[in-house]
């Protein structure tokens, strides 16, 4: 296998301002190649967490990172990020990975470059969450609509557009595998995102009480989760995050149901060794805390579609409901408390390891070796 570390390499990723999955997933990058020069739109990460993350790398970053209010509130600029993208001069570079969410993936290269681009997902406000963006943000009429509609429309041409200048799409799961061959027409393979599995210890001896923590948005459906259980006053259920619906859902909890808000990471961990099930109701795209929950032995009954289809393989280490409503979570915590599988811990950890961070780099290293190599080789 070909040395990546021996060509010039580039990693673009659309920025760097808040820690998710995205930005793990870049430090995993860093980690398979330490030699990736780092390229962002915008960088406003702290010197803590650029050593932390980053391994002390400082991204060059677009003329965005100088306009007023772009730490703040950097998405009023999206009708520039394409513009900001191809700003970037990367014609030195033998590799390029982007790793795309929004327009990373736009840069722009030539003939003798390979550009693979790990795609967590099409932009979602210019496709398939169009119609809800523009809904909550107060966007469907009016002067100020149709400007946010005709830049979204331009926006989705020239993210199609875009797609041609990557020659290998990675996606994140085969959920957004399905999206990114229905918006792009292009077949991307699959190699899951990292999760630090061994920050979760394995905790056999489980409590009677369910566990949901979240950040307290809409998608997210924490308050179907609350609702259900102020049905099923026999049942205790602990809700850790917190967020704009947090005052919203709590007005709807009953005695048996504990807002925690937030807790840190120790804490967060305790409760998920210890919970009977972790309860997730968000469709996401990949979703990591199930994956969390699962490495601590704990099983997870969660909405099954999208990524936890692929996460939690029922009936071992779960079980799912089909629709987001409090209803079918009530149904599903009697399947589940009523099933005859054990949801033996062990098993369950055994199963969240194949989601492992070090399974992941090791992935990404060979497919992007194999490619290079078809590359420098073949020419494609």
């Amino acid at each position: 296998m070909i040395d990546l570390k021996e060509y010039k390499a580039a990693l673009v990723h659309d920025w760097l301002i808040t820690e998710g999955g995205a930005e793990k997933c870049v430090q995993s990058f860093l980690n398979v190649n330490p030699n990736f020069e780092l390229f962002s739109l915008i960088d406003f990460f702290s010197d803590e967490y650029r050593q932390r993350m980053l391994q002390g790398k400082h991204a060059h970053t677009s003329f965005i990172q100088k306009l007023p209010t772009a730490k703040s509130n950097h998405r009023k600029f999206l009708p520039l990020f394409p513009l900001a993208v191809e700003q970037f001069n990367l014609t030195e570079y033998d590799l390029i990975l982007s790793s795309s969410t929004s327009v990373s993936k736009g840069v722009l290269t030539h003939s003798n470059q390979l550009h693979i681009c790990y795609c967590h997902s099409p932009m979602r406000y210019a496709w398939d969450l169009y119609y809800q963006y523009l809904e909550e943000a107060g966007l469907n009429s009016g002067m100020k609509g149709w400007l946010a509609k005709y830049l979204l429309h331009r926006m989705r041409s020239w993210d199609i557009i875009s797609t041609n200048r990557v020659d290998h799409f990675v996606a994140n799961s085969q959920f957004i595998a399905r999206r990114i061959n229905k918006v792009y027409r292009r077949e991307a393979d699959v190699i899951y995102p990292p999760v630090d599995t061994d920050a979760f210890k394995l905790h056999e001896n489980k409590e009677d009480f369910y566990l949901t923590a979240s950040r307290m948005v809409p998608y997210k459906k924490i308050d179907i989760i609350v609702e259900a259980f102020s049905q099923m006053p026999d049942k205790k259920l602990l809700v850790i995050g917190s967020g704009p619906d947090y005052d919203k859902i709590k007005a709807r909890a009953t005695k048996n149901i504990e807002l925690l808000g937030y807790q840190p990471f120790d804490q967060l961990k305790y409760y998920m060794q210890r919970a009977k099930a972790f309860i997730f109701a968000a469709e996401e795209d990949f979703g990591i805390i199930p994956v969390e929950a699962q490495a601590c032995g704990t099983p997870v009954i969660a909405f099954g579609k999208g990524g936890s289809l692929e996460t939690v393989s029922a009936p071992d280490t779960g079980v799912f409901f089909y629709e987001q409503t409090a209803k079918a979570i009530g149904e599903a915590v009697k399947v589940f408390e009523a099933s005859k599988v054990s949801f033996d811990p062990i098993k369950i950890r055994a199963h969240a390891e194949k989601f492992s961070s070090q399974r992941f780099e090791k992935q990404v290293e060979e497919y992007i070796a194999i490619k290079y190599q078809d590359f420098i080789t073949k020419g494609y």
